[in-house]
């Protein structure tokens, strides 16, 4: 479908919803390597789970003040008055199981850190430190390795469907589709 500026994109980037467009054009499917940016978005798509990816972008901004910029010590520190807080936050999704994952899940993140020297090089090693090219699927061998190894360190809200979405939006997995401007073609 063309847009208002006349580019083909994937068929989910909502043409009405600029937050959107500009996700897709300029984040969706880059490579990241940053520990920072890969923490914001495991928190992110863990939230994610059940609802659509367009309620969480738009609630980012939100997110990212109620999470401290997504400072992995700050939220692994984390105590139940401040998850409460959370929970009464309007902005965000208020789960209260996703909440105490965040916390829960900020811990563990920094531990593989201290395993692998960053969570890049945890996260990359899977492949090799390669992009994977492939469209049209929600989980692979790949989301299921990374998401029995991230279970098996007590992550929550890790399955294999969340994961494979985070392999996407990090670059791990380039999922641009056929007729998108940005589709990788080999």
């Amino acid at each position: 479908m063309k847009y208002h500026d006349g580019k083909d994109r994937c068929s989910w980037a909502n043409p009405k919803n600029q937050i959107y467009i500009d996700y897709h054009d300029k984040e969706w499917g880059v490579p990241v390597y940053d520990d920072h940016k890969l923490f914001e978005m495991l928190i992110l798509e863990s939230f994610q789970a059940g609802l659509s990816w367009e309620c969480v972008l738009n609630k980012r901004e939100a997110f990212r003040e109620a999470f401290d910029d997504f400072d992995v010590y700050k939220v692994s520190a984390y105590d139940e008055e401040k998850q409460a807080q959370l929970k009464e936050n309007k902005g965000i999704i208020k789960n209260q199981r996703k909440i105490s994952a965040a916390v829960s899940n900020a811990t563990i993140f920094m531990k593989i850190q201290e395993q692998y020297g960053t969570f890049s090089e945890y996260l990359w090693k899977f492949t090799d430190h390669k992009i994977i090219h492939e469209t049209g699927k929600t989980s692979s061998e790949l989301s299921d390795q990374i998401s029995k190894d991230l279970k098996k360190r007590g992550m929550k809200f890790v399955g294999t469907t969340i994961i494979y979405s985070y392999l996407q939006a990090v670059g791990v997995v380039e999922s641009h589709e056929e007729g998108c401007f940005l589709h990788h073609k080999e």
